[in-house]
């Protein structure tokens, strides 16, 4: 689960990147309007239409950008399938859709503040979206209600979702038109159509679950502020806090709290009390977190980090827009979003507690601030600077001793490394170096149809593998060769063979300035013919002397233990990868054989490689040729860096479903990098 939200976290990263100058667009407009008495001219007009422009679409972004990060290798069709998504359920969900399926009219409805529908309720804008200002059920499908984050992230989940699973079928001959990509689309539509039927019924409950929920908290004082407070955070990402929003903000239970504010109208010392605790928390505390997340970071991803970060902290505190923010650590990092909300809570409750009132138009940011600092019911507005430096200092300090105690993949601080850059940024010779001494001894990149890699070697299809030099890639740094038959090449290399494959796939594709192959100097110049060269199998991995010496393992998955020569597969048997032992598991739940440290985590959570006390490098790799299994079974419990102790829980693998799949279930335990190691498991 924790792998699912980590990769949705970064696909978030594509669309988030470009709302904070949406935000600032807006921003300006309206400090503009604000200075201006509240008059539109033609440069409001366009900094506004601009900005709404990619605010009012956000659904739509978040639909295209995680249908893009979440595919596997995606060539746009999941892109267009996260569109097809979206329109789907959106169309489905309108109020005039709604009308038909529901038998409820709301026909010549027009999109403006105080607009009344045909059955008497009102239509309010809260943040940008219409909502119904009425706990009636149907309230739930006010114009736009539906184009929310939530919605959009969903969508682009369905279509990545069924980009991966649909996009090579193969279909009867009558129909093979509609084979592979072009099947995408037309699946992504009908499994759409379900969702939003399933919404059509499940949304309304929840929506007016949470309006019963409003009300009811009102009566609670400040311990009701900061609930509401919490619980709007936490519904951010489903995108239902607006059901809490017009129970406080507008005139469902009588409170109205922001149009009475904005028309001054309201109780002096009590309007505006629901609205005062966002203001220190979204220009304050949320930078602050963007700090603690800066300085977490990796230290060769900072810049990456930092215009993340800036951009969103900018937004965040000008503007009062914290969704650049908050999704780019809300499914990276989840208890987080959840220490935020608890903040956002107690922020609300204790601002209703003091004496200082203000309110908004738009969200809590300086822009609104200042435009309603002279409003007649601000009460003390200089009070929000006072407890906005303390929420900076608390969200900076809470963010960063616990993205550091935990070791929480905030942004800059992802598993995955880019592939050939060093800490000062620049590209890697090593990967660099080695993937174009391979092309170049596979006959080069026009005799690769195919490439892939597992744990530890590169898998490909060439079109003729007569041309494969196996002495010059042992030269490169292979631990063998492998020639599974017909035009399949194997190429044994180690740990960080990703690294290698990544960088192989930028040269190929001419996006580095890589070096002649006669220009890169061999790891290993005698390399042969005849034997194995007895080399690193890795260019990244620490070489140990060859002492001969046991290294005595915990057993890593309860089963019996076997010999390495007695596995079925040609790579470990032959002790090519390196000596090791292998269990015949009988239960699920890998454990670490010894005290060690994290190296690599496989992106499909199939093998895992760990570094021991002593630097010895060893492999756990759950099953034969389970990489074609896509992390179907496999939930990893660690990530790469981490510090793990002897019999921990590393991995859990359903061994059934490997097992049904028509894979071995043996695992190995291969050392990586010292060949004269005697294996032990006990």
């Amino acid at each position: 689960m924790m792998k699912f939200l980590q990769n949705l976290g970064k696909s978030i990263m594509l669309p988030v990147a470009v709302l904070p100058v949406a935000a600032i667009l807006v921003g300006i407009a309206n400090w503009i309007i604000g200075i201006n008495d509240d008059q539109t001219n033609v440069v409001t007009s366009f900094l506004q239409t601009a900005g709404l422009a990619i605010l009012d679409n956000m659904a739509l972004l978040f639909a295209v950008g995680v249908s893009i990060g979440m595919a596997r290798k995606s060539d746009g069709t999941s892109a267009l399938a996260g569109l097809v998504s979206w329109l789907v359920i959106t169309s489905l969900l309108a109020p005039s859709s709604v009308m038909t399926l529901l038998s409820r009219d709301y026909t010549n409805s027009p999109l403006e503040d105080g607009a009344t529908l045909t059955d008497g309720q009102q239509i309010v804008q809260d943040h940008g979206q219409w909502v119904i200002a009425s706990p009636d059920v149907n309230a739930a499908f006010a114009p736009g209600s539906f184009q929310n984050a939530f919605i959009g992230i969903l969508c682009g989940i369905i279509g990545a979702t069924c980009y991966n699973r649909f996009k090579s079928v193969q279909l009867p001959d009558a129909l093979s038109f509609f084979s592979g990509r072009r099947s995408v689309a037309i699946v992504t539509a009908g499994i759409s159509l379900i969702v939003g039927l399933v919404l059509l019924f499940l949304w309304p409950l929840i929506y007016s679950g949470l309006v019963w929920f409003g009300e009811h908290i009102v009566d609670l004082g400040a311990v009701g502020t900061g609930l509401y407070g919490f619980f709007n955070r936490l519904l951010i990402p489903f995108g239902l806090h607006h059901a809490l929003n017009s129970v406080f903000w507008f005139d469902v239970a009588g409170i109205n709290d922001l149009n009475n504010f904005l028309a001054g109208d309201g109780e002096f010392g009590v309007t505006g009390q629901y609205m005062t605790g966002f203001f220190p928390v979204m220009m304050f505390g949320l930078p602050g977190a963007a700090l603690a997340m800066y300085v977490t970071a990796k230290t060769k991803r900072k810049k990456i980090a930092y215009g993340i970060l800036l951009s969103g902290a900018v937004s965040s505190f000008f503007v009062g827009v914290t969704e650049p923010l908050e999704f780019a650590f809300m499914f990276l990092a989840p208890p987080l979003y959840l220490i935020h909300a608890v903040f956002m809570g107690i922020s609300m409750a204790v601002s209703s507690l003091l004496p200082v009132r203000m309110g908004f138009g738009f969200s809590g940011g300086f822009v609104d601030l200042m435009l309603n600092w002279t409003n007649p019911l601000a009460e003390n507005p200089w009070i929000i600077f006072v407890m906005g430096a303390f929420w900076f200092v608390v969200y900076f300090f809470v963010f960063r001793w616990v993205i550091l105690r935990f070791r929480l993949k905030t942004p800059g601080r992802e598993d995955d490394d880019p592939v050939g850059v060093d800490e000062d940024g620049s590209e890697s010779v090593g990967y660099v170096g080695t993937a174009v001494k391979f092309i170049d001894a596979l006959g080069g990149k026009s005799n690769i149809t195919e490439l892939d890699n597992c744990a530890t070697r590169l898998r490909m299809e060439v079109n003729d593998p007569s041309v494969v030099d196996d002495p010059a890639l042992k030269r490169a740094g292979a631990a063998g060769t492998i020639r599974p038959g017909g035009k399949s090449v194997q190429v044994i290399y180690g740990l960080n063979v990703q690294f290698v494959k990544d960088a192989m796939e930028k040269v190929m594709a001419g996006e580095i300035d890589a070096p002649d192959a006669d220009e890169v100097p061999d790891v290993v110049p005698d390399a042969d013919d005849e034997e194995p060269a007895d080399v690193p199998s890795t260019a990244g991995v620490t070489t140990l002397e060859k002492t001969g010496k046991i290294v005595s393992l915990h057993r890593p998955i309860p089963g019996y233990a076997i010999a390495l020569s007695e596995v079925p597969d040609k790579t470990f048997s032959s002790g090519m990868m390196g000596p090791g032992a292998a269990v015949v598991p009988t239960a699920g739940e890998v454990t670490a054989p010894a005290d060690a440290t994290v190296v690599t985590v496989f992106p499909t959570g199939h093998a895992i490689g760990l570094r021991l006390q002593d630097g010895t490098e060893i492999l756990v790799h759950v099953g034969l040729d389970t990489v074609k299994m896509k992390g179907d079974g496999f939930e990893p419990l660690v990530a790469a860096g981490d510090t793990v102790t002897q019999g921990q829980p590393i991995l859990r693998v359903d061994l059934a479903k490997v097992e049904a799949a028509g894979y071995s279930t043996v695992t190995p335990v291969v050392v990586m990098n010292d060949k004269s190691t005697v294996v032990e498991l006990t």
